[in-house]
């Protein structure tokens, strides 16, 4: 029996992504399919399915904010994970609040301690997802000392535990 890649592949860093649509209507959504790409410059990566809300926005305006959602988070990142901006406001049903981004249209989210503004620079159909690959043009950071969440699949989420170093 096949098991789905994301119950292989785990844990994986849980970020909320921010967009909006032509007439400036944002959304938040929650994903675990993201990875960095470069360091310099920088780029982000997330694999979004073409049914989702946020793949119409970036059709729109190819611009969005990655926020990093620390793990006190979970309640507010699972609605925004289960519950489409198409039919609700995210921003209010989670209480998360939503600031101005410096470059790009969409906001960033004050509650998650690291915002990352990108363009997208492709967007790639591979499977049953598209990869939409975004560079970072502006980045927020209030603190690097936080406890991000990580998601394994469905329902299940972990906190970081017992931190290893490699010996040289």
């Amino acid at each position: 029996m096949a098991r789905r890649i994301s119950r292989l592949l785990y844990p994986r860093l849980t970020v909320l992504i921010t967009t909006c649509d032509a007439q400036g209507r944002p959304d938040v959504a929650a994903f675990s399919f993201f990875m960095p790409v470069s360091f310099e410059p920088k780029y982000v990566a997330f694999a979004v399915a073409p049914t989702r809300h946020t793949f119409s926005n970036l059709r729109e305006v190819r611009e969005f904010v990655v926020n990093v959602p620390t793990a006190d988070m979970l309640k507010e990142v699972w609605v925004c994970g289960t519950i489409s901006g198409r039919d609700a406001d995210k921003f209010k049903l989670t209480g998360l609040t939503p600031i101005p981004s410096k470059v790009v249209k969409p906001p960033r989210i004050k509650e998650c301690p690291v915002q990352l503004e990108c363009k997208v620079e492709r967007m790639e159909e591979l499977g049953d997802h598209y990869l939409v690959v975004g560079r970072v043009v502006a980045e927020h950071v209030e603190t690097e000392d936080y406890e991000p969440l990580l998601h394994y699949s469905g329902k299940i989420f972990y906190r970081v535990g017992e931190q290893l170093r490699a010996e040289e």
